[in-house]
């Protein structure tokens, strides 16, 4: 659907530069925005590489298996109905740490998996209460450090493109919190119904 929204934009957009006699100006717009999306990607590829390859050297040198045993008992209580040992656990501990150091690329793969596994276990076309839970995690931000926005500022050439990494901070532990209590609400107001 999303596409067809894009696509329909697009079309709009040139047909009323042809009859507004602007289509020169469309011309040179895309080129520009051409060269400049290329220009960019190739900066956010390099902090994505570096960024990956530290959490490489992480997963190598037995990090990410600490920081994953340090989540893990949050983990457990926030996804009650998935079995500590089940691959699920471990694809949703990816996800939540690549997330964390802003690496939503590298987080998507996992949480693809994770939501898979959920769906197995669940055994239903319905979403479960852990991959809604997992879901709206997600959209709350959960993030440390923001490496895309950090890299797009250096694209940019801010003069300090890693002060936002404060408020980041605190802008993802209000909306993960948000998000965790929202989600908590909404459940046990959903089961409460169920038993009436």
């Amino acid at each position: 659907m999303v596409n067809y929204i894009w696509a329909a934009l697009a079309i709009i957009g040139i047909v009323y530069a042809m009859f507004n006699g602007t289509m020169a100006d469309v011309n040179e717009a895309l080129f520009a925005s051409g060269q400049e999306a290329v220009t960019l990607v190739i900066g956010l590829v390099s902090v994505l590489v570096f960024w990956l390859g530290l959490m490489r050297i992480g997963e190598k040198a037995g990090i990410l298996k600490k920081l994953a045993s340090l989540f893990k008992p949050l983990i457990v209580k926030l996804f009650p109905e998935i079995p500590k040992d089940h691959p699920a656990m471990g694809y949703i501990l990816s996800n939540f740490i690549a997330n964390l150091f802003g690496l939503g690329n590298a987080a998507t793969p996992m949480g693809i998996k994770a939501m898979e596994e959920m769906k197995k276990l669940s055994r239903s076309n319905e979403a479960s209460r852990s991959m809604v839970t997992f879901l709206v995690i997600n959209t709350s931000s959960l993030t440390l450090i923001p490496t895309t926005i950090i890299a797009i500022r250096m694209q940019y050439n801010s003069a300090a493109p890693t002060e936002i990494v404060g408020t980041t901070l605190i802008a993802t532990l209000i909306t993960t919190i948000c998000a965790i209590i929202i989600d908590r609400l909404f459940y046990y107001r959903r089961e409460r119904k169920h038993k009436k």
